[in-house]
Parts: structure tokens; C-alpha cells; sequence
């Protein structure tokens, strides 16, 4: 067959009803006589020549485009979305939680089993999911129940919130999120229905998790009961940075000095980096150490952030 490639009045008509008239690659094959794949050529030949120029008008969303490209390529992330600064934290989880239910609403699908943790900003998710289609999602929490928390961010009510938005189906966790000692927590493993919800972990391949930064007294960790200050003095001199799941970390990502991981009921931070898709979501300056974290040890690849953590993230060398 003789090179249609390079002939110029092709070049225009097959971009012309490619753009113009919006066909589809195949039915302009059809048409022009030639195979799909030269259509394909012949439009990147017309982008290359200037037949075809492409604009995008960056005026949307404040420019933050091109700051998310700049953290996924900076970071490896495979998407990053960023959200406007608030003044009230709670208006700015309020944000985050809007910006995390459109990504989900994007994204899942048909199978897709979703692990969720705790957290102030998680719980907000549910609230701004509009979602018709009757798909089979289901949510299981990753982590056991929490202390002393209100039962709002509870991880299993988190779960329950998400299944009823989506139309999903829930899986419950019954279990402590913190145990007293290790061999208390191999020995509910053992328990059958533990067991069972623990191997539905295993196939989680899309995970929701919030990130914790600054460890102090007004923290969600501590008001879970579970820690107090002794312990938040020994997990500071040990260079932690952050949690997910409540599991530390310092700031390569290395979680294997913090003792205090091993008593945690549910997924292990090194799960995590065997699963699709992980979205962390934090917003503030303080947990930028906690979110430069979470990537090093690849414990997340999406991340919704604001934009002033943004900046700080793109700053950090």
C-alpha cells in the first residue's frame, strides 16, 4: 500500500472529521478507505505539522493544574488533587472530603473492594457522594475500632456512611483498633470471623486513608486513649513524622522501630504498597512531614491536599 502518511490534503480531511465532525478513528477508516491505526498517524501528523493546534485554558481551577502535575512528577504519584485554603479547619476538611468523594465517584467501579481508615477528615466523605449507578462496591474498614473517639469516625460507621452513599455493601470489623500485647493480637486472629474480614482485607485493591502529622494533646491519636505522654515522648525521639492507620513512621518511610505498630489491629503499613490505588488525604503545614512520609515508603499514590501544603511539598528538597 502506498504511504498515505505524509499526503497533506488526507492529513486535513481525516483531521477534519476527526474534530470538527467528531467521528470516531474506526469510522473514519471506514470512510477514508485506510486502517485505524493510519488514522492515528495521520492525526499526530496533523498536531506535528500545526494543522491541528490544542489549547488549554489554565484560567480553571486557579492554576492548581499545573501545581498537581508539578507534585506527580516531583513525588511519582499517580494523581494529585488539590484543593482552596480555608481559614476553619473543619470548613478545610469539609473541602478535602468534597474533592475525595468526586475522585471516588470518578474512579471506582464494578468489584472494586475500598479499605477505609479513621479519621475527622474521612468521615466527611459520604456526605458529598452523588452517586445513581447501582455497581457492586464494597467497603471494609482497615483498621479495628477506636478507643475513646466518638463513634463518628469510628471506622465501621465510616464504612457503613460510604456503602449507603454508593449503594455499596459493608463488611464490619469487630475488633479493637490497639491491643494490650502482640500475642493477644495473633490469638483474635485465629478467631473465624476475624479471620474471614482479615482475608477480605487482603483484597482490597482501592484504600482511603488519613494522614496524621504533629503528635500533641488536641490530636485524634491521643484522644483515642491509646497513647498517652509518655508514649508520645518516646515515639517523638524516635523521629516519627506521622501515621496512617495508626501505625508510625519517620521520614523515609521506615516504620520497623515503632514497637507500638505491632499492637495495631488490622492492615499493616506494608500492605498498603501492594494495593492499586491508596489515597491519602491531609491538608495543613503540619502534616507535610507526615505526607513526604507516607510517599517515601509508598504507603499512598493519590494525594488530596490544600494548596498552602502544596507549596510547602513542592519546596521540600
Amino acid at each position: 500500500m502506498k504511504k498515505v502518511t505524509g499526503d497533506i490534503r488526507l492529513i486535513y480531511k481525516c483531521c477534519m472529521l476527526y474534530y470538527d465532525d467528531q467521528l470516531s478513528q474506526q469510522q473514519i477508516a471506514e470512510i477514508l478507505g485506510i486502517s485505524r491505526p493510519t488514522v492515528s498517524r495521520l492525526l499526530k501528523e496533523g498536531k506535528r505539522r500545526s494543522i491541528v493546534k490544542i489549547e488549554i485554558d489554565h484560567s480553571y481551577n486557579s492554576g492548581y493544574h499545573h501545581l498537581e502535575r508539578e507534585l506527580e512528577k516531583k513525588f511519582g504519584l499517580k494523581e494529585v488533587i488539590i484543593v482552596d485554603d480555608k481559614n476553619d479547619p473543619y470548613i478545610q476538611k469539609l473541602e478535602i472530603g468534597n474533592a475525595t468523594a468526586k475522585y471516588l465517584e470518578r474512579t471506582l467501579k464494578d468489584d472494586d473492594c475500598v479499605g477505609v481508615s479513621m479519621g475527622t477528615t474521612i468521615k466527611e466523605i459520604a456526605q458529598y457522594v452523588e452517586y445513581n449507578e447501582a455497581i457492586n462496591i464494597t467497603f471494609i474498614p482497615l483498621i479495628g475500632g477506636v478507643g475513646q473517639v466518638g463513634i463518628h469516625i469510628h471506622p465501621n460507621q465510616i464504612v457503613m456512611d460510604l456503602a449507603k452513599a454508593f449503594k455499596g455493601n459493608v463488611k464490619l470489623l469487630h475488633a479493637p483498633a490497639v491491643l494490650s500485647d502482640k500475642n493477644v493480637k495473633e490469638n483474635l486472629k485465629e478467631d473465624k470471623g476475624i479471620k474471614a474480614i482479615l482475608e477480605e482485607i487482603d483484597k482490597v485493591n482501592v484504600a482511603i486513608v488519613g494522614i496524621g502529622g504533629k503528635m500533641n494533646k488536641g490530636s485524634t491519636l491521643v484522644d483515642t486513649g491509646y497513647y498517652d505522654e509518655e508514649d508520645l515522648k518516646l515515639i517523638e525521639s524516635q523521629n516519627a513524622v506521622g501515621d496512617i492507620c495508626l501505625q508510625f513512621y519517620d521520614i523515609k518511610g521506615d516504620s520497623s522501630q515503632y514497637v507500638y505498630n505491632e499492637k495495631v489491629f488490622g492492615i499493616e503499613l506494608n500492605q498498603l504498597k501492594k494495593i492499586d490505588k491508596v489515597i491519602g488525604v491531609a491538608a495543613g503545614g503540619e502534616k507535610v512531614k507526615g505526607i513526604i512520609g507516607a510517599i517515601n515508603g509508598r504507603y499512598i499514590n493519590i494525594l488530596v491536599t490544600n494548596y498552602s501544603c502544596c507549596m510547602e511539598l513542592l519546596k521540600y528538597r
